[in-house]
């Protein structure tokens, strides 16, 4: 924020001066004018913004904020036993330690994925489950529990919601199934691009996961290597097809799974394929946040240079726990030539353009 800031005020003083006739060239007002935020920041800056950390301890919260991360990404862990008061004034000096304003997000879908609501201080009751939501009311009342849980999550500081599930599963024993919405790639879509619309009007930033979608594979890439055997038309024909409408809808940001999706690409898992973000970013036409599943998954955690891998797929957002790790390797890349000015400086921009920092 006070690099925002102080742009701003260059690029005033220099409009001034030039309006009072002082020697100060016209197309040196007008390239500071036009200068973005993107332009004043240095590379460390720039590897920190690309970098979404799960919140760590408070003793490294310091250690943490010198590398200007992108974004916090708090867990069950960060709430327990807070009152809202307390988890306000948490977040609050979070944001007061950061030069550029953070993404503060949570996974809240409801069911077995509950963040926030799992602490009775802040929530009555844990969120039920879409699906179960459905189940009992309908389409209607889905629509009501987005927009409250983004209402809830937006009055204690949390502006992203890593939520709508978009995965089809109908298969009780697919892995996904309980996170999923449970019912065909029509009704799922019907559900993400509502949910998301909820969650656009409420004013909190959406993610739509996991994508390619993990479909009815009974594998978890938590624990280890995952493999999805579809062809690529029958992706494109089911899968596909919810992301598309949450992308319609305006989703903010997407998450790339860890699974291997063989008909796309047999040889990198999504989350590290140059084709699969190819797909998303020229096939679905999205333009906004790309994001990877927590690298400290399983199925990725001891892939060699894997953030590098990352970024050079066309990540923008790299999900990670050993932040260092990433900062260091991502650094080191750049400064080589491995990763580009450019590609990195497109990652950045994405995460910029979602806070409202570039045009």
């Amino acid at each position: 924020m006070k690099k925002l800031l102080s742009l701003t005020a260059a690029a005033i003083i220099l409009l001034s001066a030039a309006g009072c006739g002082l020697s100060t060239s016209e197309n040196t007002t007008e390239n500071t004018a036009e200068k973005t935020l993107l332009d004043t920041m240095s590379v460390e800056e720039k590897v920190g913004q690309i970098l979404f950390v799960r919140c760590p301890e408070e003793e490294s919260m310091d250690e943490l904020m010198s590398l200007n991360p992108g974004g916090i990404l708090m867990f069950q862990r960060d709430f327990d036993g807070l009152t809202k008061d307390e988890v306000i004034s948490k977040i609050e000096g979070f944001q007061s330690e950061s030069e550029i304003p953070l993404i503060i997000g949570v996974d809240e879908e409801g069911g077995t994925v509950v963040r926030v609501s799992a602490n009775p201080n802040l929530a009555p009751e844990k969120y039920k489950s879409p699906q179960e939501i459905y189940n009992e009311g309908g389409m209607e009342a889905v629509v009501a529990d987005a927009a409250e849980k983004s209402e809830l999550l937006l009055s204690l500081g949390i502006n992203m919601n890593l939520a709508p599930v978009a995965d089809v599963a109908t298969d009780t024993s697919a892995y996904i199934y309980d996170r999923s919405f449970g019912k065909g790639y029509e009704e799922t879509a019907d559900f993400v691009a509502q949910t998301v619309t909820a969650m656009n009007n409420a004013g909190i930033w959406s993610v739509l996961k996991h994508f390619p979608g993990y479909g009815e594979t009974e594998g978890d890439s938590h624990e280890g290597a995952v493999y999805t055997e579809k062809s690529a038309e029958d992706i494109r024909n089911t899968d596909f097809v919810p992301f598309k409408a949450g992308i319609d809808a305006g989703a903010s940001c997407v998450l790339v799974s860890h699974n291997t999706v063989k008909g796309l690409d047999s040889e990198n898992p999504a989350s590290l394929s140059p084709a699969v973000h190819d797909i998303l970013r020229n096939e679905l036409g999205f333009d906004g946040v790309i994001m990877t599943d927590d690298i400290a998954m399983g199925a990725v955690a001891d892939v060699e240079n894997v953030y590098v891998k990352a970024v050079n797929a066309g990540n923008d957002l790299l999900i990670t726990t050993d932040y260092i790790t990433a900062f260091n390797q991502i650094l080191e890349a750049v400064g080589s030539g491995e990763i580009s000015g450019e590609t990195l400086d497109s990652a950045v921009e994405h995460v910029l353009r979602l806070k409202g920092l570039m045009p």
